[in-house]
């Protein structure tokens, strides 16, 4: 057994948000039934063609669930609905504003029903305030958060090359999960949950945040190295190698010196004595970096690096990443079957001790309405008859 096994969740989610959230607790054992619109489903559906002539984003965030389509809007699918949600323990929704009270499934309605249930919304800008009617895209939130503005070279800014808005609320909405379970473990009462996308990252901003509001500046885009840290950045090789190091305190500050640049007085050099002088001498020191790594091929370096006891690693492409030794050797990858045949996954990041994730299937557009209809009662005849009526 997994540890939510027993546990059901009903999602009517889109794009990265929710998914992200219910994708983990089907990957501890939880029933994950996704609602999905009649035809199109899930529009992450056509983000891309990417994998087996389907989108990267859905089949990241959606194995291990069942895909049933319904009409929420018309009469019969909203019976529907609200049948599945009457069994769910979790009811799990990332709508537009307002769209969930619309279909009857504000949390006050959903827990005055029943108050073990679980309700969970997640917004963009919060349920309430003065942006709770507005869209919400990532992008939009990097932008909002100030994260765009710390993001990229002193010449332009960036966005993260990831959805790391949604995958920020996606974590906090899993977690806020997990907690509320719990809690009703303990007094048997369900919980309304709510997370924002701009509040998730936010928190995530917390240092940039205190750093600006306790000097009265904002940190400088330092493209990849550390804005407040140095030397923390990349550095080319004879050979043209790219090696990332990372000095994060005086000692390693000193045996960097001694060891890889071999040359321990600069330890002790007023203008490098500490980090904060590093980093507003950092043309200087970076200079001196440099030139040791025109000395030295990429993989001379990084064994000295390693000798030091200074951490460093190499810049990678994507395809660096995914045949990388750690995860190779630790055997993180597995296969999951999809519609257009299988790929390779990578298991959860949390390892629990003699639990294996589940990496079921990702499902093709309402793979699982037929029988899960026929859970709650439904005839052969009946099913036939809602999709013969565009219900299903």
């Amino acid at each position: 057994m997994l540890p939510l096994t027993g546990i059901t969740v009903v999602t009517l989610e889109h794009a990265v948000a929710a998914p992200f959230a219910t994708r983990q607790l089907a990957d501890l054992g939880a029933r994950v039934i996704k609602i999905e619109r009649p035809g199109s489903g899930d529009f992450a559906r056509r983000y891309d063609e990417s994998v087996h002539g389907q989108s990267s984003y859905f089949v990241w965030l959606n194995r291990s669930k069942e895909s049933v389509t319904l009409d929420v809007k018309s009469p019969h699918g909203r019976e529907i609905l609200h049948e599945l949600v009457d069994r769910a323990d979790v009811l799990v929704q990332n709508l537009g504003p307002g769209a969930a009270d619309r279909l009857g499934l504000a949390a006050a309605a959903v827990r005055g029903r029943d108050p073990r249930k679980i309700v969970l919304g997640i917004t963009g800008w919060g349920g309430d305030g003065p942006w709770a009617g507005r869209k919400a895209y990532d992008l939009l939130v990097q932008c909002e958060t100030g994260l765009v503005s710390l993001t990229g070279s002193a010449d332009e800014p960036a966005r993260v090359g990831v959805s790391v808005a949604d995958i920020a609320a996606g974590m906090y909405g899993f977690s806020a999960v997990l907690t509320a379970l719990y809690q009703r473990q303990v007094t048997g009462l369900g919980a309304t949950l709510e997370v924002s996308l701009f509040e998730a990252l936010a928190e995530w901003m917390g240092q940039p945040a205190n750093y600006t509001a306790g000097s009265g500046r904002q940190q400088p885009r330092a493209g990849a190295r550390h804005a407040t840290i140095a030397p923390y950045g990349p550095f080319t090789a004879r050979d043209g190698r790219t090696v990332l190091l990372s000095i994060q305190n005086e000692a390693e500050w000193t045996r960097f010196c001694a060891v890889f640049l071999k040359d321990p007085e600069l330890a002790a050099d007023p203008r490098f004595a500490t980090n904060t002088l590093r980093v507003a001498d950092r043309d200087a020191l970076e200079a001196i970096v440099d030139a040791r790594f025109t000395e030295l091929d990429g993989a001379d370096a990084a064994e000295l690096l390693d000798q030091a006891g200074v951490a460093n690693a190499g810049v990678n492409t994507v395809a660096d990443f995914l045949d990388h030794p750690v995860l190779r050797e630790r055997g993180r990858w597995r296969d999951v079957g999809t519609p257009g045949g299988p790929v390779r996954a990578l298991l959860p990041p949390i390892s629990l001790d003699g639990v294996e994730p589940r990496m079921d299937p990702v499902p093709e557009l309402g793979r699982h309405t037929a029988d899960v209809l026929a859970e709650l009662g439904r005839s052969p005849e009946e099913i036939a008859d809602l999709s013969a009526r565009s219900v299903i």
